[in-house]
């Protein structure tokens, strides 16, 4: 669950006739955009009532349960749309979403990407199997490169390197909806960053689902750390490039000589940890223990003092003791996290880990709480340690922005995309007050 699981806020982006809603992770985010190119070629917009298309994301049960709200309310406020539903909850659960009479049509992880699957929209089927159509996923064998031009309300862009896993976590649905591990060419992905750049993009965030696994399926099995390097090397014009997550235990040389040595490269990286628990993480089938990853992080902040560590961690996952659970809250610490992601276990049908015998749900959102405290805690910390210096803030909308190592800054000039030279002033507790720089006023 590396590069999903990054919340569960969704974004709609609108274009003429067709709204396209975003739920889960960054690779989501990309690929609306080019769903929304697919659809508009298929003359989706043009339908009468205009067209919704939900991307959804099947990481946790609450995350499908919001995009089933979300699908019904749009149904209720816009009649005559037409609605498809796809993504990872859609290529899991097909039926479920075919079985609601709010939905027109259910599209796979691989169909979505395509204008054809659109173009079929007039005529789709007059039952729920006809109106799923969703392919076997494990089937794909390679994923292309889909190039675009601009990610709609975003001022960093989000450029795919990889899909799907090979690996199979107890907890996780994910490589079910997404298939195996699947690399975009090294070329191709060079390509897509130079064209972001030339249309102005300042920062640019390459994204997969378990990103770390690049290149494995490639001619010369090129690592991520060679891909980073050569994209530095052959884009002058990408002022800063962001790793979206990585699964630290496969973090190569090259990966970690680009971290110290690279400035372009941003120091802010968020790890796939799912716990600190060593007996938990066996069960999880992850392939670290929690010695590793606080050496891991303590290895990169001798390469490049000042990186900022974000992480996943599961809260009550099944067989977790109260004093499991302190080695995942007692690693907030020990690796100096300070973005945290925390994620009550949610089971998932189908995978080992809904069949493993429970913790009580009272006691998992209690777990989950303390976690999201400690993060809070951590947080503040971080605030509180970055007045008097200087930040390079990243505009992402008018008073916001974000530093090098992603910490919420407000700042009061720049333009969404501009990056500004800031000293940092204060703090608010959820975010730094920042001041351009004297060069950067004048």
């Amino acid at each position: 669950m590396s590069a999903l699981g990054k919340g569960l806020e969704s974004q709609a982006s609108t274009t003429t006739g067709v709204d396209v809603v975003t739920f889960g992770c960054r690779l989501n985010t990309y690929e609306s955009e080019v769903m929304r190119r697919e659809a508009e070629n298929a003359g989706l917009g043009a339908l009468q009532g205009g067209a919704f298309i939900f991307n959804t994301c099947a990481v946790t049960a609450e995350a499908v349960r919001q995009a089933k709200q979300a699908i019904r309310k749009a149904r209720r406020e816009n009649p005559s749309a037409r609605i498809i539903v796809t993504g990872c909850a859609a290529q899991t659960e097909p039926q479920n979403f075919a079985a609601m009479d709010e939905v027109d049509l259910v599209l796979g992880n691989e169909e979505k990407l395509k204008a054809n699957s659109y173009r079929a929209l007039p005529d789709f089927g007059v039952n729920d199997t006809e109106k799923a159509r969703v392919n076997d996923i494990f089937s794909v064998r390679e994923t292309a490169s889909h190039m675009v031009d601009a990610i709609e309300g975003r001022a960093r862009a989000f450029v795919q390197v990889q899909n799907g896993c090979d690996h199979r976590c107890t907890f996780c649905i994910i490589p079910y909806g997404r298939g195996n591990s699947r690399s975009v060419p090294m070329g191709a992905v060079v390509e897509q960053v130079k064209r972001l750049a030339g249309n102005g993009y300042a920062e640019i965030v390459l994204t997969g689902v378990d990103m770390t696994s690049f290149g494995a399926d490639l001619p010369g099995a090129p690592k991520l750390g060679k891909l980073v390097k050569t994209i530095l090397r052959q884009v002058p014009d990408v002022k800063r490039l962001r790793l979206s997550s990585i699964d630290s235990i496969e973090a190569d040389d090259d990966l970690l000589d680009a971290i110290a040595t690279e400035p372009r490269l941003m120091p802010h990286l968020h790890l796939s940890l799912q716990s600190g628990d060593d007996m938990i993480l066996k069960r999880m089938k992850r392939r670290h223990l929690r010695d590793q990853s606080i050496r891991f992080c303590e290895d990169v902040r001798k390469l490049r003092p000042g990186v900022v560590f974000g992480a996943d961690i599961i809260a009550g996952f099944p067989t977790e003791t109260e004093d499991m659970f302190k080695n995942s809250e007692k690693i907030v610490e020990e690796c100096g996290l300070t973005h945290l992601h925390v994620f009550p276990f949610s089971p998932r049908e189908g995978t080992p880990a809904a069949r493993m015998p429970p913790v009580r749900r009272e006691v998992v959102k209690a777990r989950a709480a303390r976690l999201r405290a400690a993060g809070e805690a951590a947080y503040r910390s971080h605030l509180s340690s970055l007045p008097g210096t200087r930040q390079s803030i990243l505009v992402e909308r008018d008073g916001l922005g974000r530093t090098e190592g992603f910490t919420l800054a407000a700042i009061d000039t720049g333009a969404p995309g501009e990056i500004v030279d800031a000293t940092i002033t204060g703090h608010d507790g959820a975010r730094l007050i920042a001041a351009p720089s004297a060069a950067q006023a004048a």
